[in-house]
């Protein structure tokens, strides 16, 4: 299986899709009923799969949900063994991706600039009259 090819990307999705609902599942305290998966990639040999987690919260949140998820991680492989059929179970490596956050704080950031360009054209415009 190549990596791109349209079986694995098909593949990367239904597991995706599976660890998202597994993942709602999981008792352990520490992770945080705000984690999405943003990403999965499960290698060519099925051996694999590293799962890109986002948290909605602080640093500390984001912490302690990796650690929640990866000491479930045994049973987080065996519901997803149990719910696809496959040759392998990958081992799964939990992975934090902060682009989401990354993306909030652009927001903000170009907000903030747009509202003093409007401050300054305002203020402009009452200098010249």
């Amino acid at each position: 299986m190549r990596k791109n090819s349209i079986k694995n990307i098909r593949l990367n999705s239904e597991v995706q899709k599976e660890l998202a609902s597994i993942i709602r599942d999981v008792k352990d305290p520490r992770v945080s009923p705000w984690t999405s998966i943003i990403d999965v990639y499960v290698a060519p040999d099925l051996k694999t799969c590293k799962v890109w987690i986002s948290v909605l919260g602080s640093e500390e949140d984001r912490d302690q949900t990796i650690k929640g998820l990866e000491s479930a991680s045994g049973y987080i492989r065996h519901e997803l063994a149990m719910r696809m059929n496959m040759r392998n179970t990958p081992l799964l490596t939990f992975i934090s991706d902060s682009t989401v956050e990354y993306g909030v704080d652009m927001i903000h950031k170009i907000d903030e600039i747009v509202a003093d360009d409007e401050a300054r054209h305002v203020d402009d415009g009452e200098e010249e009259q």
